[in-house]
């Protein structure tokens, strides 16, 4: 569908402020886009500092009270040699900070005082572990908050021993305070850390090493209670990315193996957004990630934005990750980013409305130019009459176009002229139905019929019978952009064959579309009388060489049989000289051997006779250009192969001059030829092809003739006389021709065929410079 000038005007202007506006909307869209999640990455930034402030406060009070207990044992203030005033010492530290869950000391020799928190007897519970030159001893005493005992209770078969855990032997390696792989705790079957720090000796060795048992479910609580957007989540990570705090606790604890509580790594953790943010870092390894790590990506098609803060130091040895939805900071723009654009819509709809009415003010002009373009073109107003006033730019179009039209119209006419007073018949014809549109006069002539006639008629109808294919051939070439030109029999009106050339060619429009198609023809009916009756001379010269082969074949049977009749004569000459020397000759059968040897005398003569009548010279031999040779015979061959719809090819080479009887070579490639011709008709094959081909080689000229027809009986003996396998045939062509080669110092030979291919081959010597130089002299 076209639409007018005035709508495409008024869908530009429409589309050119539709366009600009969502332009700065998504552009503003774009910008405000980015800077909100600048923003999102800034504030997870800030959240992840936030909740590492927040777990250093929590830890601290760990490490202080280690501290503590450190110094007042390394002071003296608080005997560590005994165990009562460490377990004060433990005990009042326990009570006055809730996040901890047990204290403890252990030295060198392996004694041991562990105050923590108990759900069973009372409310605190002491163990003391004494070692003794024969051995160790612990006892356990539950106390309440004012210090009393509950209960007490002694356990010989405990063989626990400091000095074999790793947070005693992590600190007393380093000399330092430490802090502990969080763990599940056996008891609470709550995470939790050690913190730890060495007692020193005044020579720098360590003599033991109090420690601090921390929960760390708290940061989970606080985790849970942090808001960051809609549906962030922040977490904390180990260096080997187990998860020790999450705001769903469940999530962290799994039983290992030994069915045992241990944490979650972040690669198993049993949420997808968390392995879609985390997993390939953790799987690189979080503890080498140096600096604050930030990233975007999506997940169910959503996307998030996300952050690891690594803080790997004796204050804080974890690392945060955070991860939030963008949604949840760029939705709101995103919403007023489609209220934007419907905004936009309403506007350009209504800004279309106004430049429509616009379009068609400044379309009206154009409107008069294209009626005035189709009553030009249609013939209804003059050339002559003036050009309505319009658009400066539209005048001269108006001008241009008048002028195109007049050169139009002269080209129709000179055309129209040239059509009908051509010398050639020329056609125009449907190229759907094959209906002839226009005949100029030359064309009714040849066929007999009046104009009027002619255009009620289709191209198939004067087509001759036995040609059913012309058509189909005709519709074919020219719809596929290929020239026509074909001779074929065509009907007159009086029922006479016309051979006509017709060549064709497909006109279409400026689209593409077919118009028509133009014929031109030419009546080649005398050519075609003139090839049959050279066609016909051609086969009179045949039979004259078949006749000569006749002679041929004649004095060979004459020589075959001039040696019996000899032999007839003379066993009758013996004959009769036996009879007449006995003794009582017989008349009659002296008669018999009289008539025998007359009869035997008389064959011969018949014989004798028959080889003076047909003998014949060899000819004169001499050189001569065999590749003209070549051509002329061809042009003897080329109307029967032509009428049998047979291509013959020859490959001429510049070529020395042969040597020999020119006449009796022609003869020989004639019979090839022919032999060929018969043989491609047998086969009835699609591809009728014979090749010739001569070339010069040591001294002799070789030339093959090879055709597609039937190829070689198997079962004949090709040089042999009388052998052959045609029906007609004497089978004694192919024999003399090698006879004939073989006078003339060559060689004729087949050779082995290939599918549909037969090939005969024949050598001829080449002129010598001595002979050259005889024939010179």
């Amino acid at each position: 569908m076209k639409l007018s000038l005035g709508v495409i005007l008024a869908i530009y202007l429409t589309g050119l402020q539709l366009i600009a506006v969502i332009s700065v909307v998504l552009i503003s869209y774009v910008s405000s886009e980015n800077v909100l999640i600048d923003h999102t990455r800034s504030l997870l930034s800030d959240t992840g500092h936030n909740v590492i402030d927040h777990s250093k406060d929590f830890l601290e009070p760990a490490r202080s009270a280690a501290e503590l207990a450190k110094r007042l044992t390394e002071t003296d203030i608080v005997d560590r040699e005994n165990a009562d005033s460490l377990e004060k010492l433990l005990f009042q530290q326990l009570k006055t900070t809730s996040q901890f869950s047990g204290m403890f000391y252990g030295d060198e020799s392996g004694n041991f005082v562990y105050v923590m928190r108990s759900d069973d007897v009372a409310e605190y519970r002491t163990k003391v572990v004494r070692t003794f030159a024969t051995g160790q001893e612990a006892s356990f005493v539950w106390r309440d908050p004012d210090y009393n005992v509950v209960e007490r209770e002694v356990d010989p078969l405990d063989v626990f021993d400091p000095r074999t855990r790793p947070w005693y032997r992590s600190a007393k390696e380093s000399k330092d305070f430490i802090w502990t792989d969080p763990y599940i705790f056996f008891s609470s079957q709550k995470p939790g850390i050690t913190a730890a720090v060495p007692v020193m000796e005044g020579d720098g060795t360590v003599s033991g090493v109090f420690g601090v048992d921390i929960e760390i479910e708290a940061l989970s609580d606080f985790l849970a209670q942090l808001k960051i957007g809609q549906n962030g989540v922040a977490m904390i990570l180990t260096r080997q990315g187990n998860v020790i705090a999450h705001p769903n606790s469940e999530l962290i604890k799994v039983k290992n193996k030994e069915d045992t509580l241990e944490f979650v790594n972040i690669t198993d953790i049993n949420d997808e957004i968390v392995q879609a943010a985390f997993g390939e870092l953790a799987q690189s390894g979080i503890a080498s990630l140096g600096q604050e790590a930030q990233s975007e990506f999506e997940h169910d098609g959503y996307g998030y934005v996300s952050t690891v803060i690594p803080a790997y130091n004796q204050e804080l040895p974890w690392a945060i990750a955070i991860y939030a939805p963008t949604e949840d900071f760029i939705g709101g723009i995103k919403a007023n980013r489609i209220r934007n654009i419907w905004i936009a819509v309403f506007i350009a709809l209504i800004t279309g409305l106004i430049g429509l009415k616009v379009a068609d003010r400044i379309n009206r002009p154009v409107r008069d130019f294209a009626s005035l373009a189709v009553l030009l073109s249609s013939g209804e107003v003059s050339t002559s009459d003036d050009i309505p006033e319009t658009y400066r730019e539209l005048k001269q179009a108006s001008q241009t176009l008048l002028n195109e039209v007049v050169q139009r119209k002269a080209f129709e006419r000179e055309y129209g002229v040239t059509f009908d007073l051509a010398s050639r018949g020329m056609a125009q014809i449907s190229p759907n139905t094959g209906r002839f549109i226009r005949t100029n006069a030359h064309f009714n002539d040849i066929l007999g019929f009046t104009a009027k006639e002619m255009q009620g008629m289709k191209f198939s109808d004067i087509l001759h019978p036995d040609d059913t294919d012309t058509y189909i051939s005709f519709q074919y070439a020219v719809h596929k952009n290929v020239e026509y030109n074909q001779e074929r029999r065509y009907l007159r009106k009086d029922g006479t064959i016309a051979w006509l050339r017709v060549n064709a060619i497909l006109i279409r429009d400026e689209d593409g579309k077919p118009l028509h198609t133009v014929a031109t023809i030419d009546d080649v009916t005398s050519l075609k009388l003139s090839e049959e009756k050279i066609n016909e001379l051609s086969r009179e010269l045949s039979h004259f060489s078949r006749i000569n082969m006749m002679g041929q074949m004649a004095t060979g049977l004459a020589h075959e049989l001039n040696q019996p009749l000899t032999a007839i004569t003379q066993n009758a000459d013996a004959a009769l000289l036996t009879v007449s020397q006995s003794a009582n000759p017989d008349p009659e059968l002296i008669e018999i051997l009289e008539e025998m040897e007359e009869q035997a005398h008389r064959g011969a003569d018949i014989i004798r006779a028959l080889r003076g009548f047909i003998r014949k010279e060899k000819g004169d031999s001499g050189a001569y250009d065999l590749n003209e040779l070549i051509e002329q015979t061809l042009c003897l061959v080329h109307p029967e192969a032509s009428v049998r719809g047979i291509n013959i090819l020859f490959k001429a080479q510049a070529l020395p001059n042969a040597i020999g009887s020119r006449v009796q070579v022609a003869q020989v490639i004639v019979n090839l030829l022919r032999n060929a011709i018969e043989a491609i008709v047998v086969a009835e094959l699609p591809t009728k092809r014979i090749e010739v081909r001569a070339e010069a080689n040591n001294g002799m000229i070789k030339v093959a003739v090879e055709d597609t027809g039937c190829g070689v009986d198997p079962d004949i003996d090709l040089f042999t006389q009388f052998e052959t396998s045609k029906q007609d045939g004497m089978g004694l062509g192919l024999a003399f021709s090698r006879s004939i080669i073989e006078a003339n110092g060559g060689k004729l030979w087949c050779e082995p065929e290939t599918e549909h291919s037969t090939k005969f081959c024949f050598t001829l010597p080449v002129l010598s410079m001595k002979q050259l130089e005889n024939d010179n002299a």
